[in-house]
């Protein structure tokens, strides 16, 4: 009886087992360090600076005082849900969205931020003004470009007419911000 092809096929028996293991350690790797990116990135969770301040959100809010002792607050948040896609082209995904403020006057302050997403977690950008009191429709993200879309009034309209009028802003990150767009 020849003991050869059993050999090879022991052999091979080994070399399957041993990559099968190799195989399920890198998988397992791969997939912490997967979820530990994902954990970094969080835009519900980051610092953005609006009108020259930083504002920290913490679970899409933030309220601090307008001044030292002041009972009025500052309140902003993010508006709708985030949306995903990659604004800085490396491949990774972004998120852009809209984040209202109000400083406790009149005013309910509209702006378009985003959070780009590197390998050490979620690095807030700067807001672009949208207006005030406008009505949000939709933000979407396409090659590269944030696009806000919204309904304004006409520049001579008080702010006791309804928004009316369709206005799209074209946004790109010129690698350290956000900054407007002509189309």
């Amino acid at each position: 009886m020849n003991k050869k092809p059993l050999f090879v096929i022991f052999i091979a028996l080994i070399l399957l087992a041993v990559f099968g293991v190799l195989s399920f350690v890198i998988r397992e790797q791969q997939s912490e360090e997967e979820k530990e990116s994902a954990a970094a990135f969080d835009p519900l969770n980051a610092t953005y600076n609006i009108e020259g301040q930083p504002v920290t959100l913490v679970n899409r809010k933030s309220e601090v005082e307008a001044a030292p002792g002041s009972a009025i607050k500052i309140q902003t948040m993010i508006f709708g849900e985030p949306t995903i896609g990659d604004i800085n082209n490396d491949g990774r995904p972004d998120a852009a969205f809209i984040i209202v403020q109000n400083p406790g006057g009149t005013g309910t302050f509209y702006y378009i931020a985003a959070v780009i997403n590197t390998p050490t977690g979620a690095i807030g950008t700067n807001g672009i003004l949208l207006g005030d009191r406008i009505a949000p429709q939709t933000v979407e993200i396409t090659k590269g470009r944030i696009i806000a879309n919204y309904a304004d009034r006409k520049p001579d309209e008080p702010f006791s007419t309804p928004p009316s009028i369709g206005i799209s802003k074209y946004i790109k990150f010129n690698g350290s911000q956000l900054e407007e767009v002509k189309i």
